[in-house]
């Protein structure tokens, strides 16, 4: 399966590590925006190239995975690579995804492509987490809790704010809350009960710090339904103090079974990731391999992970997981 990457920032570089990790992909070029001449990749006799050749590429790669961000590249760039290649990509603004489905869907179906929307581990994994447990469980309720550790969408958001140099966002459960979920009490929680906001911002040189502040408080989608602080530091703290890229969180389904509901379950499903885009390119690749499998038999249009059947996503063949891992 030959793979090409758009975009060589952290899901770039994790896509091609992941790449490594899987013997039937071959990375076969990656497209920049930068100087192409100026962005040295890992794996040596891979072209990198300008986002304008990519067109030249049709037919020759088998899934491009888009490595853009959320907020202003996935929308336009997902429904426009589509047209030339089965894509996969990580878009998570979660209000945003029916929107995002419709337009890549069009495109998508027109040029009789496999287009995987929202892949990553959430909205991803932690979505089909939420579908099992709802259909194991439909008397209950489901919470969602996400860190402590750096939000790549969040954190991108912030450095496209007008004054910021850099950032990163630090999304940190609220441990009272987790424990009313864990002991099956069913809290009503809202979104800022459940969550805090964390910001770390380098501003550029004469920026105004107060107005910085208040373009990501009242963020919409991102940060305005949340309690969120926002600290100025050096460029220099940044680096070395939050170089990290961890990441986690926990899915959790609180039900009931019974005639008179008296039996309480508690399904959960929770993550630990030393490297949140090194795990998200890693379930990017998996579903690379499902995309291509289903352009194949003759698939085409927008899917989900709602849409990719597990066998899909795996390098072994049914006989192998049936004697392995079912």
């Amino acid at each position: 399966m030959k793979i090409g990457i758009l975009g060589y920032g952290n899901l770039g570089r994790g896509v091609e590590c992941a790449v490594k990790d899987n013997p039937d992909t071959e990375l076969v070029a990656v497209f920049t925006r930068r100087d192409p001449s100026k962005v040295k990749i890992q794996i040596p006799g891979v072209p990198v190239l300008n986002v304008a050749d990519a067109k030249d590429w049709v037919g020759k790669i088998d899934v491009m995975i888009l490595c853009g961000g959320s907020a202003t590249d996935l929308p336009t760039q997902t429904p426009e690579y589509a047209k030339m290649f089965n894509v996969i990509d990580s878009f998570d603004t979660h209000a945003k995804i029916p929107e995002h489905f419709a337009n890549v869907d069009k495109a998508a179906k027109e040029s009789g492509h496999v287009a995987i929307i929202s892949v990553g581990w959430d909205p991803g994994l932690f979505s089909l987490a939420r579908a099992y447990a709802n259909a194991i469980l439909p008397d209950g309720k489901d919470y969602t809790f996400w860190g402590k550790g750096v939000s790549q969408g969040h954190s991108d958001a912030i450095r496209r704010v007008k004054g910021v140099k850099n950032a990163k966002q630090y999304t940190v459960p609220i441990d009272s809350a987790l424990d009313a979920v864990r002991s099956g009490k069913n809290p009503e929680l809202t979104t800022r009960q459940k969550h805090l906001r964390e910001c770390y911002v380098v501003l550029e040189e004469g920026a105004d710090a107060a107005e910085v502040e208040n373009a990501i408080k009242t963020m919409p989608n991102y940060f305005a339904d949340y309690d969120t602080v926002v600290n100025f530091i050096s460029e220099e703290e940044l680096l070395t103090k939050h170089a990290g890229l961890a990441h986690g969180g926990f899915v959790i389904r609180s039900g009931k079974t019974g005639m008179d509901k008296e039996n309480n379950h508690i399904i959960e499903f929770n993550l630990k990731l030393d490297s949140n885009p090194e795990f998200t390119t890693s379930v990017l690749v998996a579903y690379a391999r499902a995309a291509y499998r289903l352009n194949k038999e003759g698939n085409n249009g927008c899917k989900t992970v709602f849409d990719i059947a597990p066998a899909y996503l795996s390098a072994q063949d049914g006989a192998e997981l049936r004697a392995h891992l079912l």
